[in-house]
């Protein structure tokens, strides 16, 4: 062999005849099976290939290549065990001229075969799937670097190679079983097919460019398809977690709008499949985007929110097209069911790891997508419609509660804009409870910024909030000024949804939280004012019930005031004010317990079947609190005048139902400002006439602006210049005049006290006199 070797290198020329000779003669032997002379005949030839790298190595590369895939066509494992071996040897080799014809089609193929063997013995088949796994390595890094080569990337390839390694990787739990022991890991790590997969896996994603990604990525969840993988959700989830620590970070994104494709390409699939392509979309997501997510945080967004509405359609349907199939509808809406909680999960789970400017965008965009019943955002009608917007609805806002848990923004102005907080306000005056509850839990969110949530979850009345150990923070300029814009809004709908008789003790719990964290994150004196007197009128509402609510509303309406106001008092720290709340709760405690939150917000409430004669030493005075408070240098005569909402159109029409049950609307504008109680504005009545008209008057009144607009334009192209000046010179007069007597008005002094003076002609004139001439009554003069 060195014989050979010297002689190989001194005569490089000669190179390509030996390769021809030994491959003569180790396909001779092959065919009359003597193995031991193939077996040195390879040996030789590894040998010869390791030494030499000249430029002829070329040609005795072919001779080599062919002896490789005639040991790999052997049916005898050992030969294609060898045969496997010595390709992984020469894969090593760096050579030093390309080649421009040389094929790997036929390795590929025969590799990924050898993969999958299903050899009796288990030992023998362990043994070729890994030979095939490590010749599929080799072929990867033969190729995957040298632009002149086979494009190992192709579809072709890449869907032979993929499958096989994942094939491998499927039985990694069998593998795990049959280790012996912990001592023996270390030799059976290198004898299992499922590592060595994972590795060849790793290291060829590792090296896709940009632009190879989709091919490499396709053939996954095409085996994940055909093999019904995406179910279990395990082995699925274990494979794109490979895929996503592989791959390079700025590439995360391609794989993810590959999953959202392959997620809308499954629309119509099991609820169990689409669950399972969800809960790995979320997994790869959160992953990514410690990466770059870039242009598709949306993109996975509106997919989702999709994805969801689907679903809800075929819940209501019980079938993928329309139909109605009873028989599978009761299976099918609990998988559906299933299938939104896992959208609404990763929701909520990829929001979690966005910035702040981008969670906004997220919070804003499903905002959008909920249905309103107002005049801009029509709702469907009819039974269906209603089931199906109320599901929308519930959804969308379980995820907007799941984006918005955690947020962290210490502007509330960017936070809570105008026109998310209006549309989700407008929401939290429906019908439905639930919906209702779900507004209160995402303002709750949002509010609470220093994590005193949890601290509220149980309405009490404590008699030292010491041991909550609430955060506060002073509160700061932009917060005074979010305040000042839309505190009245809150206001007006804590009031509405204290009034509803469809609240439950979740309600009770949720609108105690929210005033109190209102009072710890927002709060300044004018706020602390504002929410006595908002808490005052809810008691006035349990008191009058003009609603004519229920008992255990009654009474948990008086209860929640009881617990804010023990709260506030001790917040405030004036002794007065919170000696008179301490009074009154002492004398409910001996005398009318169902008025606490302690008897009422318990399982089994203890209430009172007469709440008509409520003595007055049981209810907190708004005078007394107003004149305790006013000694310490709060507002008194804000605190005196009784909390009263406005009520608006949009409230009244989003409470009740949707446009097209709506057949005419009742408009009452009354002038609070006025002092007569009793003038009020007719009542309009919008009809469809009225509303035809109105549209037909608009488009009339567009017309004549457009043609007058038209007649302008053209005037001032064709018309004369002195035209032009004489009417510019025209207004311009108009305009001085207007303004002279503007000035004549505002500058004229006051007339003289002391009378008038008739000038000729008998007309009166009024005489400027200076100020410290005039003579002024006696009464002025102090």
């Amino acid at each position: 062999m060195e014989k050979l070797t010297f002689y190989a290198l001194s005569a490089p020329e000669k190179l390509d005849r030996i390769g021809a000779y030994l491959s003569e003669r180790l396909i001779r032997d092959v065919g009359r099976h003597r193995y031991g002379y193939v077996c040195i005949a390879m040996e030789a030839l590894d040998q010869l290939l390791m030494a030499c790298h000249c430029q002829s190595i070329n040609l005795f590369v072919e001779s080599f290549l062919k002896m490789v895939a005639k040991l790999l066509e052997s049916e005898k494992p050992n030969l294609q065990i060898l045969g496997t071996n010595s390709f992984v040897k020469f894969a090593n080799i760096e050579e030093d001229t390309p080649s421009y014809h040389r094929s790997y089609d036929f390795f590929v193929s025969r590799f990924s075969e050898m993969c999958h063997s299903s050899h009796d013995d288990m030992e023998i088949k362990t043994k070729i799937r890994m030979s095939g796994i490590k010749g599929l390595q080799g072929v990867v890094r033969k190729t995957v670097n040298d632009e002149l080569q086979a494009n190992i990337w192709d579809p072709q390839h890449m869907d032979k190679i993929v499958p096989s390694l994942l094939f491998n990787l499927q039985h990694v739990e069998e593998a795990e079983s049959r280790s012996p022991s912990p001592l023996q890991a270390p030799e059976k790590e290198k004898e299992n097919p499922a590592e060595l997969a994972e590795r060849c896996l790793r290291e060829l994603l590792g090296r896709a460019a940009f632009g190879n990604i989709k091919n490499a990525i396709k053939p996954v969840l095409i085996h994940l398809d055909n093999h019904s993988l995406w179910e279990p959700k395990v082995f699925a989830i274990r494979c794109f977690k490979i895929i996503m620590y592989s791959i390079q970070p700025q590439h995360s994104h391609l794989v993810i709008q590959q999953l959202l494709s392959h997620l809308d390409a499954n629309s119509r699939s099991a609820a169990t499949v689409r669950a399972g392509i969800v809960e790995v979309l979320s997994e790869a997501a959160v992953i990514a985007a410690t990466g770059s997510v870039g242009p598709t945080v949306l993109e996975m967004f509106n997919t989702l929110l999709r994805q969801l509405r689907l679903s809800i359609d075929y819940a209501l349907t019980g079938s993928y097209d329309g139909a109605i199939s009873l028989g599978t509808k009761i299976i099918k809406e609990h998988e559906e069911r299933m299938f939104q909680e896992a959208v609404i999960k990763t929701i909520g789970s990829f929001a979690s790891t966005l910035p702040t400017y981008q969670r906004s965008e997220v919070i804003l965009f499903i905002m959008s997508k909920v249905p309103l019943p107002s005049l801009h955002h029509p709702m469907e009608t009819g039974k269906t419609g209603e089931n199906r917007n109320r599901l929308t609805q519930i959804m969308l806002l379980k995820s907007l509660l799941q984006v918005s848990t955690g947020f962290q923004c210490n502007n509330m102005m960017s936070a809570l804009p105008s026109n998310f907080l209006d549309r989700l306000l407008s929401t939290a005056l429906m019908e439905d409870a639930e919906i209702r509850l779900f507004v209160l839990e995402i303002l709750i969110s949002f509010i609470d910024r220093h994590g005193n949530r949890h601290k509220f979850s149980t309405i009490s009345t404590l008699s030292d909030i010491s041991v909550l150990k609430l955060k506060v923070d002073k509160c700061s300029r932009q917060d005074t000024v979010f305040m000042k814009k839309h505190s009245q809004q809150l206001y007006r709908h804590i009031y509405l949804s204290c009034k509803e008789e469809t609240n439950i003790q979740k309600h009770y719990e949720a609108l105690y939280g929210l005033l109190a964290l209102i009072s710890i994150e927002l709060a300044n004196e004018e706020v602390v004012v504002d929410l006595i007197r908002l808490v005052l009128a809810v008691q006035d509402v349990a008191q009058v019930n003009e609603e004519n609510l229920p008992v255990y509303n009654r009474c948990a309406l008086y209860a929640l005031g009881a617990a804010y106001l023990n709260l506030i008092s001790q917040l405030t720290t004036v002794p007065a004010f919170c000696q008179h709340i301490h009074e009154v709760i002492e004398t409910r405690k001996k005398e009318a317990p169902y008025m606490l939150p302690e008897d009422v917000f318990v399982e089994r409430p203890r209430l009172s079947q007469n709440l008509d004669g409520v003595v007055i030493e049981l209810l907190f005075r708004q005078s007394k609190i107003s004149e305790v408070l006013g000694g310490s240098g709060y507002n008194s005569d804000r605190l005196c005048l009784p909390y009263i909402p406005q009520l608006t159109d949009e409230d009244r029409l989003s409470k009740r139902k949707s446009i097209g049950e709506t057949i005419s609307l009742q408009v009452e504008v009354e002038s609070r400002n006025s002092p007569e109680k009793e003038e009020r504005v007719p009542a309009e009545e919008i009809t469809y006439e009225t509303l035809k008209k109105a549209i037909v008057d608009s488009v009339a009144v567009e017309e004549q602006e457009r043609e007058r607009r038209r007649q302008v334009v053209e005037k001032f192209q064709k018309a004369p210049f002195e035209e032009i000046a004489a009417h510019c010179g025209a207004r311009a007069s108009l305009l001085q005049s207007k303004l002279n007597q503007i000035f004549e008005i505002t500058i004229r002094p006051p007339p003289s006290p002391s009378g008038t003076i008739t000038a000729a002609y008998g007309q009166p004139q009024n005489h400027s006199i200076p100020v410290y001439e005039m003579k002024f009554p006696d009464l002025c003069v102090y």
